[in-house]
C-alpha cells in the first residue's frame, strides 16, 4: 500500500466587515495563520496549504508571501499554495516566487494550480472572463515548461512569446512539485491525467461517494497516459473542525460555518444553510468532517476506502471560527487523528 501524506490547509478567512481600510483584523489573522503553520510543523503534519483570494472576507491575496514567512519558521513541513489562481497570475513570477520559497525552506515548496472558485482576480488584473478556459490552459502549459527547463521557448495566444530565455532562481531540485486542483469537473480530471499531474479534489458539499466516478476517470486516464500505478497521486480535501466533545464542537461551529457558506452562496443563488443541512453534511455520508476525533477518523478512513488517496488535506480555520478552536482542532488532528487513521489503515 502506498504511503499517505496528511496535510492541513486554510484560506485564512476573516470577517468581511474588517476589509478595506480596517487592516488590524487582517494583520491579526495573518499572525494567527503563522501560528497555525508553526504548530502543524511541530505536530509532524506533512503539508500546509494556503489559498489565494481577492475578496474582503479572506486575508491572503499572495500565498507565496505568507509561505515564504512560513518557510523561515518551520523545519520539515511541505509548503504549498492551495490554490494559486493561475489563470490570472504570471507563470514566470509564480515559478520564481515558489523557487525562492524552495530555497528558503530547503526544498519544501509545492504549487497547487487551479482556476479558483471566485472571479474577482480577472477584472482586477485586466483579464477577460471570456478567456477563462484558454487562460488557464496556456498558463499551465507555460508554468510546466518553465518548471521542466531552465531555458524556455514558448508561444501562445494570450501572452507575449518567450524565446530561449532563462528563468531564475531555480528550485533546489530544479522542478517544483505541481498539483492540479479540481472541484469535480470531468475535464479537469482528464487534463491532470494527460499532463501526468497529481490531482487534488475539493469535496466541500454533497456526498463524497458521488465523486467516485471522477477519481476513477482520473486514474483510468492517467494509466492510459503512461503514469505507472505506483506514481499515481490523488489528494482529497474536506472542511474540518475537531473537538473533544462531538455535540459541543458541532454547536460551536455551526454559526461560523453557516455564515461563511451563506456569504459564498449569496452570489450563487444558494438557499441559507439550515441546521438540518449542516447535520446531514456531518453525517456518515456527508462531506463535512466536524465532530470528535473518532467521528472525523471514521470519515477519513471511509474516504480512503472510496478513493485510495495518497494525500489528505484537512481544510480548517473556516469563516470566523475562533483561533483557539482552530488551534485545538489542529492539535487533535495531528496528535490523535492522523495516528489513528494510520493505525486503521495499517501504516503504523
Amino acid at each position: 500500500m502506498k504511503n499517505i501524506e496528511f496535510g492541513y490547509m486554510t484560506f485564512a478567512d476573516m470577517a468581511p466587515e474588517t476589509s478595506p481600510g480596517k487592516g488590524t483584523n487582517a494583520r491579526q489573522r495573518i499572525q494567527d495563520l503563522l501560528e497555525e503553520v508553526k504548530l502543524a510543523d511541530e505536530l509532524g503534519i506533512d503539508v500546509f496549504g494556503i489559498g489565494e483570494h481577492h475578496r474582503e472576507d479572506y486575508s491572503v491575496s499572495s500565498p507565496s508571501t505568507i509561505l515564504a514567512a512560513a518557510a523561515a519558521i518551520t523545519k520539515n513541513i511541505k509548503l504549498t499554495s492551495a490554490v494559486t489562481v493561475l489563470s490570472s497570475e504570471e507563470p514566470v513570477r509564480v515559478y520564481q516566487q515558489f523557487a525562492t520559497i524552495d530555497l528558503i525552506s530547503g526544498g519544501r515548496a509545492e504549487i497547487m494550480a487551479g482556476r479558483g472558485s471566485f472571479i474577482e482576480s480577472f477584472p482586477l488584473f485586466g483579464y477577460d472572463l471570456n478567456d477563462y478556459n484558454e487562460l488557464f490552459e496556456e498558463k499551465l502549459e507555460l508554468l510546466l515548461s518553465i518548471n521542466r527547463s531552465e531555458k524556455v521557448t514558448w508561444s501562445g495566444k494570450l501572452r507575449a512569446p518567450i524565446h530561449d530565455l532563462g528563468v531564475y532562481p531555480r528550485a533546489v531540485e530544479g522542478e517544483i512539485p505541481v498539483w492540479l486542483a479540481a472541484g469535480g469537473t470531468p475535464s479537469s480530471a482528464v487534463r491532470a491525467a494527460k499532463l501526468k499531474l497529481p490531482l487534488m479534489l475539493a469535496i466541500i458539499g454533497g456526498m463524497p461517494e458521488n465523486f467516485i466516478p471522477f477519481i476513477k476517470l482520473y486514474k483510468k486516464t492517467a494509466l492510459e497516459s503512461g503514469v505507472s500505478e505506483n506514481d499515481l497521486q490523488v489528494g482529497i480535501n474536506n472542511h474540518i473542525l475537531i473537538g473533544e466533545n462531538d455535540e459541543k464542537v458541532a454547536d460551536d461551529f455551526f454559526p461560523h460555518y453557516a455564515a461563511m457558506m451563506d456569504r459564498v452562496g449569496k452570489s450563487r443563488g444558494w438557499q441559507p444553510m439550515t441546521r438540518q443541512q449542516y447535520e446531514f453534511m456531518r453525517s456518515e455520508r456527508g462531506s463535512l468532517m466536524v465532530g470528535s476525533v473518532e467521528k472525523v477518523v471514521n470519515k477519513i478512513v471511509a474516504e480512503h476506502q472510496m478513493f485510495g488517496f495518497t494525500r489528505f488535506m484537512a481544510h480548517g480555520s473556516l469563516g470566523t471560527t475562533p483561533h483557539e478552536l482552530t488551534m485545538k482542532s489542529l492539535e487533535l488532528y495531528g496528535k490523535e487523528g492522523i495516528p489513528e487513521v494510520k493505525r486503521r489503515l495499517n501504516f503504523l
